[in-house]
């Protein structure tokens, strides 16, 4: 089991998580300093001065550093090493590697072919821009400097013979390599090249440097060989019914029972695309019209594949995908716990041996601590809350191993927010003002009774104005502001009042020859059906009242916090097939010179003149979707992502290209429709069956007053095995750099 291994082996026996999430791992230096730890003794034995007590002090500020981050701690502890470590996982650093992957994502969109154009119907003669040769080339070769500073360091801090271990580094080494080799021959091309390999390979620069894109790649990697026998059984399905329907629909003697045959079941390229097509009903019924038409029994031919193909063996896929999903992020998390827990029980180690002597027991000063506490960088209701549970032991000055582990067990729990306590006021009738709104803000939608505010809403804006007015004035403004119902009003109120504002401004008092279609951007009925619009959008202040509505979005907000992962991967696989797209089909459909003619004329003169088949890429005008630029194809790989009509590009594309085009479409819409939109269901169901089992210990005031951010750490918190004593200190030993005896 994998989780074995880390027990019992190294830290780093993912090698691949060296990202923002994932600390460096790192070879013996010379210049490090040395502890002696005698497990039969717990003692500590070293030479005391204030030089070694200052590097205790910085090694075990990074260390729970890396364990609230999850990160090995497998990395070089001298003091300048731990000075850098510190500066290459600040905030600024990693915010401008982030904005370095982006910007050399985005290129794609402006390099030829640039996709700066208004459309991307090629009928318009509109040409987009094209920048000089030059441009985007010093731009990339900027970010790739920056890519070579940021391996270096991470080199240099984990070593040598950690880096040899390490395949996502060593890829990361050989794509800088290959984009640098490419980039010099485009520019000695004068930017002439027929293909660019770099931008195929530009999307390895934001996985590797992300640990749960690796997880996820991971998952989906050990989640292969059950998704390729569900594909194997749909496989099998697909060529039986194949042969099935090109002998049930042969070609016979008379030509009026031939439609099905001649449309659907020509050839065996024909019937497999169509079959495969109707697994994801995108061409039903049309597929089967021709012959259910002629006989009604035939209908059970198509009904029979679809229940077998569509509902059941797609259905089984996405089970599996979920089961396989589920117990691989298990063991993730579980690997995550126990980096947590070594940083933990490491920053422990190097506190005992600030000062220690030879003791019979080991102990961490609570000064000590309460030091390091104040320079980590954390947040700050994590810091308050550990430096309170340790201060409860400033009497006794010390602390044991246990005592220490348990006060960062405040690092595993859920982070509940609580509104900050109401506004004190000295007049009684302020006081008593406050109290009535406070109840009436408690009580559910149904509860309330507003008819004295009834009564002052004459005008809608007004009313609302005046309700976020006392809101504020009995909450206070972090009172009112510690509720999403009232951001959410107060939003929509100044929205609405700025809107009214505007509206006088602009139309003022009606005159003679008055014409309100005449004044800025809006017309005045323009912004009165805004503000309606508006006013209704209130009615999802709701939403928090209704316990089972809270918990959908809730959820919905959890999957925002929770996807970056996912995305992420979705934007590497649409990069990919996009720039393959490109190369494969970049102007590979022009529109016959009648249809740009014919552009500005009616559908029946264009489909007469041309004779368009219905149902066609031509007769439907989809003339934009396109793989001429980068943003066009996107595009269009959304739309088949969505498998509407996905059957037309891929028909159009045959004819104009070659049959083997097809293999590509049906590549993206195992990967996008089949692959990742499972895994996306997967991770609604684990975070609405964790919100759910909590749901039901909690009232809808909880729900709607205590907002639980939910981690995928906190999702697993039950079924977490914490690892023991012995096989931290087997890990302990096994540091490359903090040596232990």
């Amino acid at each position: 089991m994998e989780t074995e291994s880390l027990l019992t082996g190294s830290v780093n026996g993912a090698p691949g998580d060296y990202g923002s999430r994932s600390g460096p791992d790192n070879e013996r230096a010379p210049s490090s300093r040395r502890m002696s730890y005698s497990v039969a003794r717990e003692s500590c034995s070293v030479e005391r001065d204030t030089d070694d007590e200052d590097l205790y002090v910085q090694q075990a500020i990074v260390f729970i550093e890396d364990a609230i981050q999850y990160r090995s701690i497998n990395h070089r502890v001298d003091a300048s090493s731990l000075r850098l470590y510190r500066w290459y996982y600040s905030r600024i650093c990693q915010w401008g590697l982030g904005l370095t992957i982006t910007v050399v994502l985005l290129l794609a969109f402006v390099e030829r072919p640039s996709s700066l154009s208004v459309s991307s119907d090629p009928r318009h003669s509109s040409m987009p821009w094209e920048p000089p040769c030059g441009f985007t080339e010093s731009i990339e070769i900027v970010c790739l400097m920056i890519f070579c500073l940021d391996l270096a360091v991470k080199s240099y801090l984990i070593g040598w013979d950690e880096f040899r271990k390490s395949k996502w580094l060593i890829g990361y080494t050989v794509v800088i390599s290959v984009s640098i080799i490419d980039w010099v021959l485009s520019v000695s091309m004068v930017c002439d090249e027929k293909l660019r390999v770099r931008r195929l390979l530009r999307p390895f620069f934001l996985l590797q440097n992300s640990s749960l894109m690796k997880k996820t790649l991971k998952c989906i990697k050990r989640t292969l060989p059950e998704i390729a026998s569900v594909i194997l059984l749909l496989a099998l399905h697909l060529c039986l019914f194949t042969m099935i329907g090109m002998l049930l629909f042969a070609k016979t003697e008379d030509p009026k029972k031939n439609g099905e045959w001649r449309l659907h079941f020509r050839n065996l390229t024909t019937s497999l695309t169509s079959l495969l097509v109707l697994l994801t009903t995108a061409n039903n019924p049309d597929v089967m019209i021709p012959a259910y038409s002629l006989n009604r029994g035939y209908a059970i031919f198509f009904v029979a594949f679809s229940v077998i193909g569509t509902y059941c063996l797609m259905n089984l896929l996405t089970a599996i995908i979920y089961n396989q999903f589920r117990g691989y992020l298990l063991m993730s998390v579980q690997t995550s716990i126990i980096r947590r827990r070594l940083g933990i029980r490491a920053a422990f180690q190097v506190l005992s041996c600030q000062g220690a002597q030879r003791a019979t027991e080991e102990r961490v000063r609570v000064d000590a601590v309460l030091e390091v506490m104040s320079r980590v960088q954390m947040k700050s209701y994590y810091r308050a809350a550990i430096t309170t549970e340790a201060q409860r032991f400033a009497d006794l000055g010390f602390m044991d191993r246990e005592q220490f582990r348990k006060i960062f067990e405040e690092l595993d729990k859920d982070r509940i927010k609580e509104h900050p306590p109401l506004p004190q006021y000295n007049s009684l009738i302020l006081q008593r003002l406050q109290t009535i709104l406070v109840l009436n803000s408690e009580k559910s939608t149904a509860e309330r009774d507003n008819y004295i505010l009834e009564i002052i809403n004459l005008c809608f804006i007004l009313f609302y104005l005046f309700e976020m007015c006392v809101k504020i004035f009995a909450f206070g403004w972090r009172g009112y502001l510690s509720y999403r119902n009232n951001i959410f009003d107060g939003f929509l109120t100044i929205l609405l009042l700025a809107l009214q504002i505007t509206i006088y401004a602009t139309y003022r008092l009606p005159y003679s020859h008055w014409d309100p279609s005449s004044h800025g951007v809006m017309s005045l009925w323009e912004m009165v059906r805004l503000v309606n619009m508006l006013i209704v959008f209130r009615f999802l202040r709701i939403i928090p009242d209704i316990k089972l509505m809270a918990l959908v979005a809730s959820t919905l907000l959890d999957l925002v916090k929770n996807l970056r992962a996912f995305a992420g991967i979705l934007v590497v696989v649409y990069y990919v097939f996009a720039v393959f797209g490109i190369w494969l089909f970049e102007g590979a459909i022009k529109p016959p010179p009648e249809i740009s003619v014919l552009s500005n004329t009616s559908m029946e003169n264009i489909t007469s003149n041309l004779t368009m088949e219905c149902g066609t890429y031509e007769q439907l005008q989809y003339w934009p979707n396109n793989f001429d630029d980068f943003a066009a194809s996107i595009i269009l790989l959304y739309d088949v992502m969505i498998v509407n009509n996905w059957q037309a590009f891929m028909d159009a594309y045959s004819r104009y290209t070659t049959e083997w085009a097809k293999i590509y479409f049906v590549c993206w819409w195992l990967t996008s429709s089949v692959m990742w939109v499972n895994l996306f269901v997967a991770l609604i169901l684990e975070n609405f069956i964790y919100r759910w089992d909590r749901s039901h210990s909690c009232s809808v005031t909880d729900v709607e007053r205590i907002r639980y951010e939910t981690s995928v750490q906190l999702m697993f918190k039950e079924q977490i095995q914490e690892p023991t004593e012995e096989e931290l200190l087997c890990q302990l030993h096994q540091h490359p750099h903090l040596h232990l005896h």
